[in-house]
């Protein structure tokens, strides 16, 4: 989140947290391999940056996934609805 409002050294995106150093730059590491963000290290300072790109992209892929499960979903409600009338049916007609 700290990122959405600039860049930042890996200094300032550990001040709210309780980890080790070393354990941040593993997560800096993980989002900087997924593309997520960029680093520039410039002296003994890493500064770090949102590539804002890549969040739209995996935003509008996760929305068209959300589409698709909520359809499968909706199909699978039906069925299952309809298998319950029909369980209540052939009790009925017991």
């Amino acid at each position: 989140m700290r990122l959405t409002s600039g860049p930042a050294s890996v200094g300032e995106l550990s001040e709210p947290f309780a980890i080790a150093m070393p354990t941040l730059l593993q997560h800096v590491r993980v989002l900087e391999k997924s593309g997520l963000i960029e680093t520039e290290k410039i002296g003994r300072v890493r500064t770090c940056s949102l590539k804002a790109d890549i969040l739209t992209e995996t935003e509008q892929w996760l929305a068209s996934q959300r589409a698709i499960w909520e359809q499968r979903l909706d199909r699978m409600e039906t069925y299952v609805v309809a298998l319950e009338e029909t369980r209540v049916k052939n009790v009925e007609d017991k």
